[in-house]
């Protein structure tokens, strides 16, 4: 009842409002969800998939545990992980807020690191879904559908013998379970088609024998379900239980570690993976037509400047070959199929891990190899360290190369370099050995830093049978011969053969340096002022090498920028043995991209179509080398 001041009613009338308010957004079976999410941009889209990459990689070994088809060689895990870890990595760097924007950068970057069939397929759903959505600032839960079915259109598209009970099943069945949904909040809305895609996951053994027979679901179709199921538990709010809080599968149930390899259904030996890099690149229908013959278990990815190819054949020198063709081979490898299901079926006598491989490769970011390289095979780098201040960063992930080389051109201080902690080793040889029976380092040379120290003092924490091996090197010349072990050891070499094999290789190989200014070489100590005054006003441009025992020896000088070029590879041709055939170079520069043409084309001249590995200096090699500074090394493999 009111009073004549008004106020009993005021408050009733409010109270009546919070009741009703109240009342209008419970949940229940007589009232509609609260609409907690209804639109994803940007940053959410950014934070959710980050999300989803860490989850996803916790289910490394089990994915690789159950991989039985195609091959059981035990790698869908190991190369999901590969591939979620490139998204990772670009989208820590990414802040844009734009829908569009951000998931084209996750299509790039799992281009970029697409590893075997279940990173190539994603990659090719990813970029149908970021093709569809190319316009949009934030997306509906419609615009979310109408993508869905995009990126799997897409994969469907780029496939020659599309096989049913796969991650292509799985990926349709959930497009097709979201276009027939009507729900606008995100929340519920991932609840429903990730219902759907466990629901067609666990279908998947009654379409493919292979998984019936042994007892297990598609890897590569689980793969996209964690992705889902990443996504789903950030956007509700749930956190990402850590692997190592989780039980493991019992050994009792090794799966893959107990199928054998099918020789007679899987004709090729080879998993074979190359990335080509140019402007003009055919579109993938034409790169197909051309491989098809070549082997089985093509996939062609193409997003204009870059085209990665995964085939399974018997001739991985003859598929690169002919990619050549197109543009620069900038990256490539071929893994034993037979070698990996053989290491594989070593689970079967009690491993707790499913390993893929013998011989996973760890180097430090001294190496200087390229991204592409690094994706590619797989490699671990530990970053080296940078100390400015308080402030430590970490080489390539903190700062890249063309961050640094900015702030060489603004000048100022620059940090000092130091070796990475025994700390970041011991987490990297964990990694790796995570799907591989031992672990090869190939490390920064032991005269120049005290990485290779930091290496070995984390080696013996471990119980992981770790070989260690000091390139004597730096830069490219440490970079080619990681690369080298790399490729022996998808070979399935041995991890004491590949040491002698590139303690052999390294007597005949070297690399070579010059700066255009005397700066960061007066800063580091290695000249003195009157050296550095008088290389300044005479236009004195050294030549230094890095000789048998790993360390920097100055080798010749020139005056004059002009004659740096030609003086530099004369220098170097040289050190190069007489008849050779197998040889491979590398060029790194510091903010001179025009440089690597140059000398490649010299290269070229002198030792005919040889491949040439080229990289913008890493931070620890240019705080030392200065703006316009280049190198160019070799390895002989004869």
């Amino acid at each position: 009842m009111a009073t004549s001041s008004g106020r009993p009613c005021q408050f009733a009338f409010l109270h009546a409002y919070l009741a009703a308010f109240v009342a209008l957004h419970q949940t229940g079976p007589d009232f509609p969800p609260i609409m907690r999410i209804s639109y994803v941009d940007g940053p959410r889209l950014r934070r959710s998939l980050l999300v989803a990459c860490d989850y996803a990689q916790q289910q490394r070994r089990e994915l690789n545990r159950i991989n039985v088809f195609p091959v059981p060689d035990g790698d869908t895990g190991t190369n999901l992980a590969l591939t979620v870890q490139a998204i990772a990595d670009h989208l820590r760097r990414d802040r844009r807020r734009e829908f569009s924007l951000v998931v084209r950068e996750i299509a790039d970057a799992s281009v970029l690191g697409a590893r075997g069939n279940v990173g190539m397929m994603l990659s090719h759903f990813f970029l149908g879904f970021a093709e569809e959505v190319k316009e949009h600032a934030r997306i509906t839960t419609h615009d979310f559908t109408t993508a869905l079915s995009a990126g799997v259109k897409n994969l469907y598209e780029a496939m020659d013998n599309p096989i049913e009970g796969t991650i292509l099943t799985v990926m349709r069945e959930t497009a097709e379970a979201a276009r027939g949904a009507s729900i606008r909040d995100f929340v519920p809305y991932l609840e429903h088609i990730l219902d759907e895609a466990q629901a067609s996951l666990a279908r998947t053994p009654e379409l493919l024998p292979p998984l019936k027979k042994a007892g297990v679901v598609d890897a590569g179709a689980k793969a996209f379900v964690h992705l889902l199921e990443g996504v789903s538990l950030y956007m509700r709010g749930d956190p990402v239980v850590a692997l190592a809080e989780q039980p493991a599968y019992p050994v009792t149930e090794p799966a893959a570690a107990e199928i054998d390899f099918p020789a007679e259904s899987e004709t090729y030996r080879y998993c074979t993976e190359a990335l080509v890099r140019g402007e003009d690149l055919p579109d993938e229908k034409v790169a197909r037509e051309g491989l098809r013959e070549m082997g089985d278990s093509l996939i062609v990815l193409s997003t204009g400047t870059m085209l990665k190819v995964h085939i399974h054949t018997d001739e991985p020198d003859r598929v690169f070959e002919y990619l050549k063709t197109y543009g620069t081979l900038a990256a490539h490898k071929a893994e034993d199929m037979r070698a990996q299901s053989h290491i594989t079926a070593r689970g079967a006598g009690g491993h707790l891990t499913i390993v893929r491989r013998p011989v996973g490769i760890v180097t430090d970011s001294a190496a200087d190899l390229s991204e592409d390289v690094i994706r590619a095979h797989g490699i671990q780098v530990v970053p080296c360290v940078l100390v400015e201040g308080e402030t430590i960063y970490r080489d390539g992930v903190d700062i890249t190369a063309d961050e640094f080389h900015r702030r060489l051109k603004d000048g100022g201080e620059l940090p000092t370099t130091s070796q990475p902690p025994p700390g970041a080793f011991l987490e990297a040889y964990r990694r790796v050995a995570e799907s591989s029976e031992e672990v090869l380092a190939v490390l920064l040379s032991s005269s120049l830093s005290g990485t290779f120290a930091s290496a070995e003092a984390a080696a013996s924490r471990l119980d992981t049978p770790i070989t260690l091996v000091d390139s004597l090197g730096i830069s490219l010349l440490q970079g080619l011969l990681v690369l080298k072990a790399a490729e022996m050891a998808e070979l399935a070499v041995p991890p004491a053969d590949i040491a002698a094999e590139l303690a052999r290789v390294r007597r005949q190989s070297s690399m070579l340096f010059t700066v255009d200014r005397f700066d960061r070489l007066l800063a580091s100590g290695r000249v003195g002022r009157g050296q550095a005054w008088l290389g300044t006003v005479l236009g004195v441009k050294p030549i230094l090498s890095i000789d048998l025992e790993g360390k920097i020896v100055p080798v010749g000088k020139v005056i004059g920028r002009r004659r740096v070029v030609p003086a530099l590879i004369r220098a170097m041709t040289e050190q190069i043995p007489q008849g050779v055939s197998r040889i491979r170079f590398g060029i790194i520069h510091v903010a001179r991209p025009e440089i690597v043409d140059q000398v490649s084309e010299l290269i070229r001249a002198r030792f005919g179509d040889v491949e040439i590995l080229s990289s913008p200096a890493t931070p620890v090699i240019s705080t030392h080398l200065g703006i316009g500074g280049w190198g160019a090394g070799f390895i002989v493999e004869d």
